[in-house]
């Protein structure tokens, strides 16, 4: 298999590409039909890593992205109009039953497009557990250190430099090492990172290696073809093989409405990927008729890393919108359950977790130059749920409620981390909890956050990482899919997102997905 050479071409011989292998909105004029050796629906980092893999092996690949390319001049700062362009359902989609928003990308390269870039391996003992739990026999530190090493390599993965991490990072540095505390800078997916802090908005400067200025391009230039704006609406198969795909072309912006869809397309391939997102290939299987799903697996077992945050307001400025979006990490407590990060996001999305209204409200908002906001993600193991498909569309109803046992150790998390403002020298903290003080100036008034005082439907909870509902299982019975990402069901069928993840994987999801994806695609490459 070839080497993997990095995101180093000119962008002479990207635009090169571009133009010959890469179809846009506007250049579908007609219903069309194609074929390839691979079909990889889906060009977030699972599907980017895929397509590139098997196309540098000499296989042909068209790698499908519902959503459109976006430039730098693309890139909107305003938050909620960012969300309204990249996001699913413009970033409003939430869970049923515990009520959670959940965001889910629709870009060429995905949730890479808007997220921190940030590149985690899990520790062994995730690996165990899966091992045990899920009759698993090759999934482990040891087996994926060779695609997390080539994986890191192709992009630049790094731990923050201090000269990027700005004040609010580097508070929660000088809070940990106060309280005895283990953390370390964040390593992330950057080449160049000027510490802008708009990851979630699309990075201007092109630090980030989204897979739109790294893997995609790097496909494109070993042959790949790419189609944006077009929506798979069906897997087709006969017998114990699947033969192809087609859908609609959609217009960039009109969330895959009726009005917003044109031409039809299919395109036949010897082998599919699916790696459109945990939440959309179950839809994408039910609305096949129920495809590789012999296990009544597909759609069940919903998890996430539910998130929680706290903003702490200190005496001098921090200066907040330097330094990169998430620099910062402790996986102190990863054995209790939850992980810590820094955070920062556009002042319009982190107002929903401000109290108040009217001069109240302005009153945070003049606060936010002396304000960190540091957060919690739970491996949230004990909490279920399932993927539905909406009537008469794509778009996914999902129904997650949260576990008690879950519940306490988010409860945990909060009291950590009001501690570590605290120790930092944070005058008061907003702990965005409804039901107790909104605002707490002491460690004492903060020591409710850890008791029952705090209730699961007054949390401010977000789930962006999202994972389970196609799960690996070396019992056919009990999963869809295999140690190699293949249907139990389908010979020539493969899923490669985060839906394949047995459990949640305490860490951020992104590197493990991708090598997962590499993993997967060089051996279907040997198969092909």
């Amino acid at each position: 298999m070839p080497s993997d050479p990095g995101p180093d071409a000119a962008s002479e011989d990207w635009l090169v590409a571009a133009r010959e292998r890469v179809r846009v909105f506007a250049q579908y004029e007609g219903a069309f039909r194609e074929e390839a050796d691979v079909v990889v629906v889906g060009s977030g980092p699972c599907g980017a890593v895929a397509a590139y893999e098997l196309a540098a092996a000499g296989h042909d690949v068209i790698l499908l992205e519902e959503g459109p390319p976006f430039t730098v001049r693309d890139f909107e700062l305003d938050g909620n109009l960012s969300m309204t362009r990249t996001m699913r359902e413009g970033g409003l989609r939430m869970t049923r039953g515990t009520v959670m928003p959940t965001m889910q990308a629709i870009a060429l390269g995905g949730g890479s497009l808007v997220n921190s870039a940030i590149c985690v391996r899990p520790p062994d003992a995730v690996f165990d557990r899966w091992a045990t739990g899920f009759d698993l026999e090759r999934t482990n530190r040891a087996e994926l250190d060779p695609h997390f090493d080539a994986i890191a390599t192709f992009l630049g993965i790094a731990p923050t430099p201090d000269e990027v991490q700005g004040r609010r990072n580097l508070l929660f540095r000088d809070a940990c090492n106060a309280l005895g505390v283990s953390s370390e800078p964040i390593e992330r997916s950057v080449r160049g990172c000027r510490g802008s802090g708009e990851c979630f908005t699309g990075c201007r400067s092109r630090a980030k290696q989204s897979m739109d200025v790294s893997y995609v391009p790097a496909a494109l230039r070993a042959g790949a073809r790419v189609f944006t704006s077009v929506q798979v609406q069906q897997v087709h198969s006969i017998g114990r093989r699947v033969t192809g795909v087609s859908g609609q072309v959609v217009a960039p912006f009109s969330r895959g409405s009726r009005r917003g869809r044109s031409h039809h397309f299919r395109i036949d391939a010897r082998a599919i990927v699916l790696a459109a997102g945990c939440t959309a290939t179950p839809v994408l299987l039910k609305q096949s008729g129920d495809l590789a799903n012999a296990s009544g697996q597909v759609g069940e077992n919903l998890q996430f890393h539910p998130g929680l945050a706290i903003a702490g307001i200190f005496p001098e400025p921090v200066d907040p919108q330097f330094g990169a979006t998430q620099g910062y990490q402790s996986l102190a407590f990863l054995e209790e359950g939850f992980k810590l990060e820094t955070l920062w996001a556009p002042p319009p999305l982190l107002s929903m977790r401000f109290p108040g209204f009217g001069e109240e409200l302005l009153s945070h908002f003049a606060e936010i130059p002396q304000m960190a906001v540091w957060d919690a993600i739970v491996s949230a193991n004990r909490s279920l749920g399932r993927v539905r498909a909406r009537w008469r569309s794509l778009d996914p109803v999902l129904h997650w409620a949260i576990h008690p046992e879950d519940v306490a150790i988010l409860r945990r998390s909060l009291k950590v981390i009001a501690e570590l403002f605290f120790a930092a020298g944070a005058r008061k903290i907003l702990p965005g909890v409804q039901g107790i003080a909104e605002v707490m100036t002491s460690l004492d008034q903060a020591r409710i956050l850890d008791s029952d005082a705090v209730r699961p439907e007054n949390l401010v909870l977000g789930g962006n990482h999202v994972f389970c509902t196609t799960r690996m299982h070396g019992d056919p019975t009990r999963g869809v899919v295999d140690e190699d990402g293949r249907c139990h069901d389908l010979e020539n069928l493969y899923i490669a997102d985060t839906g394949i993840f047995p459990q949640c994987p305490s860490v951020n999801p992104m590197l493990t997905g991708m090598a997962l994806a590499r993993r997967q695609a060089r051996l279907l490459g040997q198969r092909l």
